[in-house]
């Protein structure tokens, strides 16, 4: 049965969700010393997520992953590098937007920004707080996907632009509004998730197999430092503004 590749995937997401599953039950009886609430959703719902885990990851292996790669080899083989960077710009700017734990990060800031006076308490500036953040993190993560395919065509060398980032954000830092660091730190997190990676990684892997001279180990990796590195500039910059 095992080898399915499916059902082999399906119970390889069982063992990836067996340590969380574990942590909560040891907890809940042994510390908490209370019983399991609701046992049958519990078991309902972590067979929902075996299943959707297991769905992703062969979306991504089928689509996604090939998709990535063969278009950015269409891009390298095609020449235009204008075509190939606002390609790369907007890759980043559409995964980002579309990212569910933005979503969620950006209406979270948007409610507490409201109750803490900083916005008017009204679901209108609500809205508007948590449309021009997901903006400017998406402009940012576009923006970031841009110079990464950059630095791969040109080789320059990654730690040196990243040194340079996190020595912009120490600069920033102290001129932004308290209130924005907290969620500028964590929108450097939030941007590199299920929609974002797998694409912009399929992109930096193809682009450097397609480019002669470039490894695609060494070269291909990286950008997704630039998605989590950027967002957190943009966003204190985007507070210091309003």
């Amino acid at each position: 049965m095992l080898k399915n590749p499916f059902i082999k995937q399906l119970f390889s997401s069982f063992l990836d969700l067996a340590p969380i599953l574990a942590v909560v039950l040891i907890f809940q009886v042994l510390v908490i010393q209370k019983p399991i609430p609701d046992v049958t959703n519990l078991i309902i719902g972590t067979l929902f997520v075996v299943i959707g885990l297991t769905l992703f990851i062969q979306g991504l292996e089928q689509s996604l992953f090939p998709i990535g790669e063969s278009m950015a080899y269409a891009f390298a083989r095609k020449g235009s590098l204008f075509w190939l960077l606002t390609f790369a710009f907007c890759l980043g700017f559409g995964t980002t937007i579309a990212e569910p734990a933005l979503i969620a990060v950006a209406d979270e800031a948007a409610n507490i920004a409201s109750k803490g006076g900083a916005i008017e308490q009204s679901g209108t500036a609500r809205d508007s707080y948590a449309l021009g953040l997901r903006l400017t993190v998406a402009l940012s993560v576009g923006f970031a996907i841009l110079i990464g395919v950059l630095r791969i065509i040109r080789g320059w060398p990654l730690h040196y632009l990243i040194i340079g980032g996190y020595c912009a954000v120490i600069v920033v830092t102290p001129f932004a509004p308290p209130e924005i660091i907290g969620i500028a730190y964590d929108s450097g997190g939030v941007t590199t998730s299920t929609i974002t990676v797998p694409l912009v990684t399929a992109l930096g892997v193809g682009l450097a197999t397609a480019i002669k001279g470039r490894n695609p180990m060494l070269d291909g990796f990286g950008l997704i430092a630039f998605a989590s590195l950027t967002p957190i500039i943009f966003v204190m910059t985007y507070g210091m503004l309003r």
